[in-house]
């Protein structure tokens, strides 16, 4: 990826005063629940500045690139996972890619969306409407992708992730996105979270073995109440770390009833594995018939990258 430089002077300034970006991996409730936090306010600008998005395009692509970012601690092993969200709105869909080593790239399917008159609010549900989304995932010895797709209506970017995961994986499991904006339309915070019921593992149980008693149902039902209710609480997390909130003050703070236990932290980035020498061997592989017709042209070709923004110039020699 060629990576574009963010030219806001102001908004560099703001960028160095407040915390780097970070993700938090978290256990707690003796690890029943597993989550992450993800302070993606640099990732979220990068991408802004890398596919040149307007602000309703940005909260858009922002909220899809946090959640795909949020999809990389469940990952198991090397894996790299392709989501694809296709609506009936004037958004129509995006495409989020997110790879085990800790990248993220994407675009929108309509990068200039249309407003009929100007926004009271950033209710996206108006652009969003109903459709279908898939994630396919690759593992390192898949010869095919494994996909899986959920038809989505919640018109709600976070809600309609967790709604896979609880009809595909049969996860539950809990999404929370928020980017902040200041009066010029700058992006000066941004973040995201997940929780996740783990399932129940143990190589003794067995099929007609006794189930839980109604205490331990109980029980159950109230820790997930408690979480639920601890997870609605969580402040803006976009104007969280507009301020120069801290990660661990809302897992430890939060969360603190529960015992949680931050266990590892990544670094996760918007890139692309795109170069120059990748399209320049694409180009080689053309049909001859179709290296012919390039070369009438005489100038060199413009490529871009659609999951990144990057343009690459490639002299006609070079193919």
């Amino acid at each position: 990826m060629i990576k574009a430089e963010i030219t806001d002077k102001e908004l560099v300034k703001h960028l160095d005063s407040i915390q780097k970006d970070d993700m938090s991996i978290f256990v707690m409730a003796d690890g029943r629940i597993r989550g992450a936090l993800f302070n993606g306010t640099h990732f979220v600008n990068q991408m802004k500045v890398q596919q040149n998005l307007g602000i309703l395009e940005t909260m858009i692509l922002g909220q899809a690139a946090l959640c795909g970012a949020l999809m990389i601690p469940m990952m198991k092993g090397k894996e790299h996972s392709v989501w694809k969200y296709n609506v009936d709105g004037p958004a129509a869909g995006f495409s989020i890619e997110a790879d085990s080593s800790g990248y993220v790239r994407g675009f929108l399917l309509n990068n200039n969306i249309p407003i009929e008159k100007p926004l009271e609010n950033w209710d996206l549900r108006s652009f969003l409407g109903t459709g279908t989304m898939t994630i396919s995932r690759v593992h390192d010895n898949d010869k095919i992708p494994q996909a899986s797709t959920v038809e989505v209506n919640s018109k709600n970017i976070a809600e309609d992730l967790a709604w896979y995961y609880r009809q595909s994986e049969q996860l539950q499991t809990a999404f929370n996105t928020s980017i902040q904006l200041d009066k010029q339309g700058r992006v000066i915070g941004a973040g995201a979270m997940f929780l996740q019921v783990m399932p129940k593992t143990g190589g003794t149980e067995k099929l007609g073995s006794q189930v839980d008693s109604a205490s331990d149902v109980d029980e159950n039902e109230e820790l997930l109440r408690s979480v639920e209710n601890a997870f609605s609480a969580a402040p803006s997390l976009g104007q969280w770390f507009s301020e120069d909130g801290k990660i661990d003050d809302i897992v430890y703070g939060l969360f603190r009833e529960f015992n949680p236990s931050i266990v590892l932290h990544r670094d996760i980035v918007f890139d692309c594995p795109c170069s120059q020498d990748y399209f320049t061997k694409y180009l080689q592989s053309l049909p001859k018939e179709q290296l012919e017709e390039i070369k009438k042209d005489s100038k060199p070709i413009e490529i871009s990258c659609r999951n990144c923004g990057s343009v690459y110039t490639i002299p006609l020699e070079d193919i």
